[in-house]
């Protein structure tokens, strides 16, 4: 049985594009990069052995999703980096259990329906404008929509197996629908429009979140996330350490690029390892013992503080904190 197939074993038909060629001012609007559309060619899928398993048409300049039907037992398949615009001809690969389209020009999640196996999908770096049509896919645990043009989370309320959510990149303003997810465990939000932490109370099993430039200003709503053990918010509008007494479980919090001027209230993170809060306005030494009761803490950021003036800086986080072997960028060891 032939169990991997790669796209640079494949026979290609090439052909004229039907696509004009557009401008360099067009595609930056557009935010999706089009030079390959523009080379003039796209390529067919022709050849692929029936009994493939993992099927790899990476970056073959394929246009169009198409004579597939015979592949009755393929698990894995890769289209990542074509000219792919619309699913549609897979209905039949009933099998499939990881579908990877990232860097395509899909517009529309569509056609899925019958594809139920389906763990892991990658819609990430398309023009995809809502999360719709995926009401069939129960079995999902790996669902990634990274750098689309998505302005609302829905849809997702039978997807009560996913694990892992990545919507980076996008448009949302509101976090939302995401109740039925408990068995969630990583969420990625950040590089969107938040104000707010809100709604996440359903999470309960939540170990991963990122809000990276975001909007928010202050830290709530965290209360019911007592298994989470990294909290990512740099790049915000936070003022003010809080909101963490039922978050014992982390080891790494991310507060940097913030508005904050006192290390306070983490005195009970035991677990900390990571703790990142540089280019904030920390401006007392005395904050640093916040940290102290972190016996295993072994990185911090502090650089962009105030403190960082101090000509004995490293060596009073040093001191501060013995357990530390990496300030900033520099081992200490």
């Amino acid at each position: 049985m032939v169990a991997n197939f790669d796209v640079n074993k494949l026979e290609l038909k090439v052909k004229e594009s039907l696509s004009p060629l557009r401008s360099e001012d067009e595609v930056e609007e557009e935010g999706v990069d089009d030079t390959r559309a523009n080379a003039g060619e796209v390529a067919e899928i022709v050849d692929i052995p029936g009994e493939a398993l993992d099927v790899d048409l990476n970056h073959g300049r394929i246009a169009k999703i198409e004579h597939l039907e015979h592949l009755t037992c393929v698990e894995t398949m890769c289209l990542r980096q074509n000219l792919i615009s619309k699913i549609e001809n897979l209905h039949m690969l009933t099998t499939l259990k990881e579908l990877d389209l990232y860097d395509n020009l899909l517009t529309k999640i569509e056609n899925l329906d019958q594809l139920t196996n389906l763990v892991h999908l990658d819609l990430s770096f398309n023009r995809i404008a809502a999360i719709e049509n995926v009401a069939s896919l129960a079995a999902i645990e790996r669902l990634f929509l990274i750098n689309n043009r998505i302005p609302r989370i829905e849809s997702l309320s039978s997807m009560s197996s996913l694990v892992m959510l990545e919507l980076g990149s996008n448009r949302i303003r509101k976090i939302e629908g995401l109740d039925s997810l408990t068995k969630l465990e990583q969420l990625y939000l950040g590089k969107n429009k938040i104000t707010k932490l809100e709604n996440l109370e359903k999470l309960v099993n939540l170990r991963v979140l990122s809000m990276q430039s975001n909007r928010i200003v202050k830290m709530e709503g965290l209360q019911t996330l007592v298994k989470l053990e990294q909290l990512y918010l740099s790049h915000n509008g936070v003022e003010k350490v809080e909101g963490l007494d039922n978050n014992v479980k982390l080891n790494t919090l991310d507060v940097a690029s913030n508005r904050v001027r006192k290390i306070e209230n983490v005195s009970h993170l035991l677990e900390l390892e990571e703790f990142w809060f540089n280019n904030n306005a920390i401006d007392n030494w005395a904050d640093v013992a916040q940290l102290a009761n972190a016996k295993n803490l072994q990185t911090v950021y502090l650089e962009g503080n105030p403190l960082q003036h101090d000509t004995m800086y490293r060596k009073k986080i040093q001191l501060a904190l013995p357990s530390v072997v990496q300030i900033d960028a520099t081992y200490t060891r």
